[in-house]
C-alpha cells in the first residue's frame, strides 16, 4: 500500500483514517495530504485525516495539488513539512502528484535530479518529465 521513495519518505493513493493507524506502526511519524477535498465524492476530508493523525500522535501537513500544476509555495511547504519528523507518509489520488511534490522539494534542497529520478523509478514513478523543472530550481 505505501511505496517507499526513500528512508524519509512513502507515498501512496488516498488513505482512510483507519489507515494512519497502519502508518504509525510502520513507523510513519509525520503525514502529508496533497489531495484537495472534495476531489473525488466519497474521499475522507483533510479533517478526518488530520483528527487521525492527530489522535495517533502524528504530524500533519496540507499541501493541496489539483491539476493546475506546482507553485513555488507548495515546494516550500513541501519542504517545511518534510523537515518535520520523520519518515513522512505523503498521499494524493495515487500517489503520483505527492511523488512530484517531494521531487522538486528534494531538487530545491539540492539533491541530484538523477538521483531523484532513481529513487521515484524504484517506487514506480517516472518523473522524467520534471527533471529540467528540476534543474531549473537547482540554477
Amino acid at each position: 500500500m505505501f511505496r517507499t521513495l526513500d528512508e524519509t519518505i512513502m507515498v501512496a493513493g488516498q488513505i482512510q483514517p483507519e489507515d494512519v493507524a497502519t502508518a504509525a506502526a510502520q513507523g510513519v511519524r509525520t503525514i502529508i495530504n496533497n489531495r484537495p477535498d472534495d476531489e473525488q465524492p466519497g474521499q475522507p476530508s483533510a479533517a478526518s485525516i488530520e483528527a487521525a493523525a492527530k489522535a495517533a500522535g502524528l504530524g500533519y501537513a496540507h499541501i493541496p495539488v489539483d491539476h493546475s500544476g506546482f507553485s513555488a509555495e507548495q515546494v516550500e511547504a513541501m519542504s517545511a513539512a518534510l523537515a518535520q519528523p520523520g519518515p513522512a507518509l505523503a498521499f494524493c489520488r495515487s500517489g503520483t502528484r505527492s511523488t512530484y511534490l517531494w521531487a522538486l522539494a528534494r531538487g530545491a534542497a539540492g539533491d541530484p535530479p538523477s538521483e531523484i529520478a532513481a529513487k521515484a523509478a524504484n517506487a514506480g514513478y517516472d518523473i522524467s518529465a520534471l527533471l529540467p523543472m528540476i534543474e531549473r530550481l537547482q540554477e
